[in-house]
């Protein structure tokens, strides 16, 4: 049976494919449900906003892990590599994507580095760019996190949207939280899209002034609960995206999970699959298929049109998975990196304070958000400095600059409840910095000197009282510290291993790595922390760790 997301039928059909394109649809006369029709044709689907970085995997492995699910192409944004390589950084990313069949569209970096309160590893200039757009082929400027900028119609901010325009590319957004007339500022300013709306009312008001919604469902950030009506109310205008996937997740499931999901709550199929395949296709000009005729042959088979099971992927008429296995051959990827800091010490984590009590300016991190709130705790006092209160639930966490040799930020953070040890990642949005969270300043240290040896990674220690010595458990990511080229269902297992491990000193956090690697995220509010110092992202400034009486 072949499910026509345009006509909104679902009829027998053979369909005739030559040179990866569809030549020809032969409808027949039988119709859904008939027995002995027990297969359906769909367009494959489409991952409308994700960073392939954040998979930890190169892109060939990313691919070879997606069309089990069905997924054909996706909408990625090399801004992560971007800021530790700049256009190096995503013409690896090119390269390493032409090496298999799966239709990646990347964009052009907007916001490299993503504020001037941070140290990246490079920057992308307006210049670079249209470089990108002209000479490389790029299908879009990502995601405009720099909305200050655009409110305030800051000149490079505007140089870079207007270049988008003047090439006829879409040009994505980014605003949390942000509404009424900044909303309609930011919009008119020529922004298409927002995936970071994590209220329904937030996503409205944005609809109403022109938008479109990306509804994210990641492996940290999770708003498909708060949007999912809008499947029914503004099938035309909303898309499904990850955002970010890691690998053990990646491993399970894909845009196909939310498919499930949205058909199961009752939502019409042909809305659902349209906000999966159609919508970004049009919307990004994808030269991705959509089951018609003269389309590239990019369709999946499933075994009904409730459990959505994939049976087959193909892309351009060939088929790349069948099964739960893939049929993509695994590529060499070369290794490329920007790491130059050196081993720290104890003595560079400890956090002095010359009152004997303190009131502290806390980061609350919630599970399953990007977002945090700023709170005050007193500060536990040792020995004139402020130390981790595990009891508390107030922990340290650190931001090490990777490309020079510079001293720690630190500050403190709750809802991470570590009883012991240390967690740390080069996977820190969005310069990939080292960013770790600890319960003791030796814990700390020890993290933060696992990831520079390995030159990025992400790091489990666990100091147990009755361990003879510390246990440091390291998944290396030797490709710009923040990614590797390591066999992707492998490297999903290493990290199921080291999530495990996370859970076993104390967090309860759905994903603990991903929701610290957002812990370094300026771009979104409140509080958060940057290898130059605390930062508040309602004031858009840097603020004092010590509130003042």
């Amino acid at each position: 049976m072949l499910v026509n997301l345009h006509a909104r039928t679902i009829r027998g059909a053979e369909v005739v494919i030559d040179s990866g394109k569809i030549t020809e649809i032969r409808e027949n006369e039988h119709q859904y449900g008939d027995a002995g029709y027990d297969r359906y044709l769909l367009p494959g689907y489409v991952d409308a906003h994700v960073h392939v970085e954040s998979s930890m995997l190169v892109p060939s492995e990313f691919a070879r892990m997606a069309v089990v699910h069905g997924s054909v192409g996706t909408v990625s944004d090399p801004h992560e590599i971007a800021n530790v390589l700049g256009i190096a950084g995503v013409r690896y990313m090119l390269e390493n994507a032409a090496l298999v069949p799966f239709k990646f569209n990347f964009g052009a970096p907007s916001c490299v580095p993503a504020t001037s309160f941070e140290t990246a590893g490079a920057v992308v200039t307006a210049a670079d760019i249209r470089e990108l757009f002209e000479k490389d082929g790029l299908k879009y400027l990502s995601e405009m996190m720099n909305f200050p900028g655009v409110l305030f119609r800051d000149e490079e901010v505007m140089e870079k949207i207007r270049i988008a325009h003047e090439l006829k590319k879409p040009v994505d957004g980014h605003a949390p939280g942000l509404r009424a007339d900044k909303a309609q500022s930011y919009i008119e300013a020529g922004i298409s899209t927002d995936h970071e709306c994590f209220t329904l009312e937030e996503a409205l008001e944005k609809v109403g002034f022109g938008m479109k919604i990306l509804i994210r469902e990641g492996s940290a950030a999770k708003n498909y609960t708060a949007l999912e009506s809008l499947i029914s109310s503004h099938p035309a205008l909303t898309m499904f995206c990850s955002d970010d996937k890691h690998p053990n997740d990646l491993a399970v499931s894909h845009i196909d999970e939310v498919v499930r999901r949205s058909v199961a709550l009752g939502h019409d199929v042909f809305d659902v699959l349209r906000c999966a395949s159609v919508n970004p296709v049009e919307h990004y000009g994808l030269e991705i298929g959509l089951l018609r005729q003269g389309d590239w042959a990019d369709f999946i088979v499933v075994d009904n049109l409730r459990d959505f099971r994939t049976l087959h992927t193909y892309i351009n008429g060939v088929c790349v998975a069948q099964h739960g296995k893939t049929l993509i051959a695994r590529q060499e990827a070369g290794l490329l990196n920007n790491f130059a800091c050196s081993p720290k010490n104890a003595e560079d984590f400890r956090c002095a304070v010359r009152s004997e009590s303190a009131s502290i300016r806390v980061i609350e991190a919630l599970d399953g958000q990007l977002i945090t709130n700023e709170i005050h705790c007193s500060a536990r006092i040792i020995a004139g400095a402020i130390e981790s209160d595990a009891e508390r639930d107030i922990l340290k966490m650190t931001v090490v600059n990777r490309y020079a040799n510079t001293p720690p930020a630190v500050c403190f953070i709750k809802n991470f409840g570590l009883k012991r040890g240390a967690i740390a990642s080069c996977v820190g949005h969005d310069s990939h910095n080292i960013i770790a969270v600890g319960t003791s300043d030796t814990a700390l240290t020890a993290a933060v000197n696992a990831i520079i040896a390995a030159q990025g990674g992400i790091c489990v220690v666990d100091d147990a009282e009755t361990a003879k010595e510390m246990e440091i458990d390291v998944l290396p990511l030797p490709v710009a510290g923040i990614m590797t080229n390591a066999d992707g269902y492998a490297v999903g297992e290493a990290y199921s291993r080291l999530d495990a491990k996370a859970k076993a000193l104390g967090t309860r956090l759905g994903a603990p790595f991903m929701t610290l690697s957002f812990m370094a995220l300026l771009v979104i509010p409140d509080l958060k922390l940057s290898d130059k110092g605390l930062f508040s992202g309602a004031q858009f400034a840097f603020t004092p760790l010590v509130v003042e009486a």
